[in-house]
Protein backbone atom coordinates (compact mmCIF):
# COMPACT_ATOMS: atom_id res chain seq x y z
CA UNK A 1 0.00 0.00 0.00
CA UNK A 2 1.33 3.27 -0.98
CA UNK A 3 0.61 5.96 1.59
CA UNK A 4 -0.23 9.44 -0.67
CA UNK A 5 -0.08 12.75 0.90
CA UNK A 6 -3.19 14.87 0.30
CA UNK A 7 -3.62 16.90 -2.56
CA UNK A 8 -2.75 20.61 -2.30
CA UNK A 9 -5.40 22.59 -1.84
CA UNK A 10 -5.33 26.46 -2.49
CA UNK A 11 -8.16 28.12 -0.31
CA UNK A 12 -8.90 31.35 -1.92
CA UNK A 13 -11.74 33.54 -0.06
CA UNK A 14 -13.61 36.47 -1.83
CA UNK A 15 -16.20 38.46 -0.57
CA UNK A 16 -19.33 37.83 -3.03
CA UNK A 17 -20.72 41.33 -2.59
CA UNK A 18 -18.12 42.59 -4.42
CA UNK A 19 -19.21 40.36 -7.31
CA UNK A 20 -16.68 41.52 -10.22
CA UNK A 21 -13.72 40.74 -7.97
CA UNK A 22 -14.69 37.43 -6.20
CA UNK A 23 -15.32 36.27 -9.75
CA UNK A 24 -12.12 37.08 -11.69
CA UNK A 25 -10.07 36.55 -8.08
CA UNK A 26 -11.23 32.54 -8.53
CA UNK A 27 -11.19 32.78 -12.02
CA UNK A 28 -7.64 33.28 -12.30
CA UNK A 29 -7.20 31.56 -9.34
CA UNK A 30 -8.56 28.14 -11.06
CA UNK A 31 -6.58 28.99 -14.13
CA UNK A 32 -3.50 29.52 -11.98
CA UNK A 33 -4.01 26.10 -10.15
CA UNK A 34 -4.77 23.86 -13.13
CA UNK A 35 -1.55 24.82 -15.18
CA UNK A 36 -0.07 23.98 -11.53
CA UNK A 37 -2.47 20.41 -11.20
CA UNK A 38 -3.71 22.11 -7.75
CA UNK A 39 -6.99 22.27 -6.42
CA UNK A 40 -8.68 25.54 -5.30
CA UNK A 41 -11.46 25.70 -2.43
CA UNK A 42 -13.13 29.17 -2.78
CA UNK A 43 -14.66 30.30 0.52
CA UNK A 44 -17.08 33.42 0.86
CA UNK A 45 -16.96 36.11 3.98
CA UNK A 46 -19.18 38.78 3.72
CA UNK A 47 -19.32 39.23 7.67
CA UNK A 48 -16.96 38.88 10.51
CA UNK A 49 -19.36 35.80 11.78
CA UNK A 50 -18.60 34.16 8.14
CA UNK A 51 -14.41 35.35 8.32
CA UNK A 52 -14.89 33.34 11.26
CA UNK A 53 -16.10 30.48 10.08
CA UNK A 54 -13.88 30.34 7.02
CA UNK A 55 -11.39 30.47 9.25
CA UNK A 56 -12.26 27.33 11.16
CA UNK A 57 -13.14 25.49 8.25
CA UNK A 58 -9.28 26.58 7.31
CA UNK A 59 -8.05 25.16 10.68
CA UNK A 60 -10.16 22.01 11.02
CA UNK A 61 -9.16 20.97 7.38
CA UNK A 62 -5.07 21.96 7.96
CA UNK A 63 -5.72 24.32 5.13
CA UNK A 64 -2.37 24.84 2.96
CA UNK A 65 -2.16 28.28 1.75
CA UNK A 66 -4.43 31.09 1.69
CA UNK A 67 -4.86 33.99 -1.31
CA UNK A 68 -7.22 36.42 0.31
CA UNK A 69 -9.03 38.40 -2.75
CA UNK A 70 -8.50 42.46 -2.83
CA UNK A 71 -11.65 43.67 -0.69
CA UNK A 72 -12.37 47.05 1.59
CA UNK A 73 -14.16 43.93 3.82
CA UNK A 74 -10.91 42.39 4.13
CA UNK A 75 -8.43 45.16 4.29
CA UNK A 76 -10.24 46.85 6.83
CA UNK A 77 -9.55 43.51 9.27
CA UNK A 78 -5.91 42.93 8.14
CA UNK A 79 -5.33 42.50 11.99
CA UNK A 80 -7.60 39.72 12.56
CA UNK A 81 -6.17 38.34 9.04
CA UNK A 82 -2.75 38.02 10.13
CA UNK A 83 -3.42 37.20 13.94
CA UNK A 84 -5.93 33.70 12.09
CA UNK A 85 -3.40 32.73 9.86
CA UNK A 86 -0.30 32.94 12.43
CA UNK A 87 -2.66 30.98 14.95
CA UNK A 88 -3.11 28.37 12.05
CA UNK A 89 0.14 28.90 10.75
CA UNK A 90 -1.51 28.94 7.19
CA UNK A 91 0.93 30.82 4.81
CA UNK A 92 -1.18 33.71 3.12
CA UNK A 93 -0.89 36.30 -0.19
CA UNK A 94 -2.55 39.08 0.06
CA UNK A 95 -3.26 42.19 -2.79
CA UNK A 96 -2.16 44.52 -0.84
CA UNK A 97 1.45 45.36 1.59
CA UNK A 98 -0.59 46.49 4.30
CA UNK A 99 -1.16 42.95 5.10
CA UNK A 100 2.07 42.81 5.16
CA UNK A 101 3.48 45.69 6.75
CA UNK A 102 0.54 44.30 10.00
CA UNK A 103 2.41 40.93 9.64
CA UNK A 104 1.31 39.21 6.42
CA UNK A 105 3.05 36.53 4.76
CA UNK A 106 3.39 38.34 1.47
CA UNK A 107 1.11 40.59 -1.28
CA UNK A 108 1.53 41.19 -5.03
CA UNK A 109 -0.95 44.02 -6.03
CA UNK A 110 -0.90 47.59 -7.35
CA UNK A 111 1.33 50.30 -5.95
CA UNK A 112 -1.74 52.19 -3.75
CA UNK A 113 1.07 54.96 -3.77
CA UNK A 114 1.61 54.98 -7.18
CA UNK A 115 -2.44 54.86 -7.86
CA UNK A 116 -2.83 58.44 -5.55
CA UNK A 117 0.10 59.99 -7.58
CA UNK A 118 -2.49 59.16 -10.58
CA UNK A 119 -5.42 60.47 -9.01
CA UNK A 120 -3.52 64.13 -8.14
CA UNK A 121 -1.94 64.28 -11.85
CA UNK A 122 -5.88 63.83 -13.01
CA UNK A 123 -6.77 66.39 -10.14
CA UNK A 124 -4.16 68.55 -11.49
CA UNK A 125 -5.36 68.39 -14.91
CA UNK A 126 -9.28 69.04 -13.74
CA UNK A 127 -8.00 71.94 -11.98
CA UNK A 128 -6.76 73.28 -15.01
CA UNK A 129 -9.57 73.44 -16.99
CA UNK A 130 -9.70 69.62 -18.59
CA UNK A 131 -13.19 68.00 -18.87
CA UNK A 132 -13.10 64.63 -17.06
CA UNK A 133 -15.01 62.95 -19.53
CA UNK A 134 -11.71 63.71 -22.13
CA UNK A 135 -9.54 62.37 -20.02
CA UNK A 136 -8.10 58.44 -21.04
CA UNK A 137 -8.92 55.83 -18.15
CA UNK A 138 -6.06 54.67 -16.75
CA UNK A 139 -4.97 51.16 -15.39
CA UNK A 140 -2.22 50.72 -12.92
CA UNK A 141 1.12 49.43 -14.15
CA UNK A 142 3.11 49.54 -11.05
CA UNK A 143 2.65 46.35 -9.23
CA UNK A 144 4.95 45.29 -6.05
CA UNK A 145 6.08 42.19 -4.91
CA UNK A 146 6.54 42.24 -0.80
CA UNK A 147 7.83 39.63 1.74
CA UNK A 148 7.43 39.36 5.49
CA UNK A 149 10.66 37.34 6.25
CA UNK A 150 9.95 37.35 10.27
CA UNK A 151 6.47 35.85 9.22
CA UNK A 152 8.17 33.13 6.59
CA UNK A 153 10.60 32.10 9.51
CA UNK A 154 7.61 32.20 11.54
CA UNK A 155 5.53 29.56 9.61
CA UNK A 156 9.10 27.63 9.02
CA UNK A 157 9.28 28.98 4.86
CA UNK A 158 12.50 29.59 4.03
CA UNK A 159 12.62 31.98 0.86
CA UNK A 160 14.40 30.80 -1.57
CA UNK A 161 17.42 33.53 -3.06
CA UNK A 162 15.65 33.77 -6.61
CA UNK A 163 12.38 34.84 -4.73
CA UNK A 164 14.04 37.16 -2.65
CA UNK A 165 15.64 38.62 -5.75
CA UNK A 166 12.45 39.78 -7.38
CA UNK A 167 10.52 40.98 -4.42
CA UNK A 168 10.17 44.81 -4.26
CA UNK A 169 10.89 44.44 -0.20
CA UNK A 170 11.58 41.86 2.05
CA UNK A 171 10.41 43.30 5.32
CA UNK A 172 12.36 41.77 8.63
Amino acid sequence: MTWCPKPFVLRVLVNPVNTDTAKATVRDAQEAATAMGLQIQPLNATTIGELDSAFETMRRERADVLVVAGDAFFLNRRTQFVTLTARDKIPAAFSQRAYVEAGGLMSYGTDIMDSFRQVGVYTGKILKGAKPADLPVLQSTKFEFVINRHTARALGIEMPPGVLSIADEAIE
